[in-house]
């Protein structure tokens, strides 16, 4: 029965956040909006000062490894739009795909992995395998955002000299 109620917890929250997505991507991006939920997350690392939640370093490698190629498949398919002079996060219709499949992925090897180690080293090791993924892909948005938004400006400065020079 705890099984079936964790599963459902875990797509409940997953939904949960694959809807909060596709809203963000109404509103215009922001630096802070990238920027904040890596920070945010990072204060989950004070579970490690606790020795229930330590994590080998073989454990910590693999948890890093997943993480990553998590990271590589939500940089793959994020990418940012201009529209109505601001940059907006692109919807892509892979993108709820890809993250319903990356949790399903996950509950996998959770329940995989939970017969071999411990409860509190497989949270910290999934706390590890997320705060891998979130961080690579949170950086590669910024640069994409900065990239994208320096050609908005740029855009801005040719328009307004073209104004400037036909009057």
């Amino acid at each position: 029965m705890s099984l079936f109620v964790s599963i459902l917890i875990t797509l409940l929250f997953g939904t949960m956040i694959i809807v909060i997505r596709m809203k963000a991507s109404k509103r215009p991006a922001s630096i802070k909006g990238i920027i904040l939920p890596p920070i945010m997350m990072s204060t989950g690392a004070l579970m490690f000062v606790i020795p229930y939640f330590w994590v080998t370093g073989l454990d910590i490698l693999e948890a890093i490894g997943m993480g990553l190629v998590f990271s590589l498949i939500l940089i793959w398919t994020t990418r940012f739009e201009v529209r109505n002079e601001e940059v907006y996060i692109k919807r892509t219709k892979s993108f709820p795909i890809l993250l319903m499949a990356l949790l399903l992925i996950r509950i996998v090897l959770k329940y995989w992995i939970s017969g071999s180690v411990e409860v509190g080293e497989l949270a910290g090791m999934f706390w590890i395998m997320a705060f891998a993924m979130i961080v690579p892909w949170r950086v590669a948005m910024y640069f994409q955002y900065k990239a994208v938004a320096r050609g908005l400006a740029k855009s801005a400065e040719m328009s307004e000299k073209r104004l400037k020079d036909n009057l």
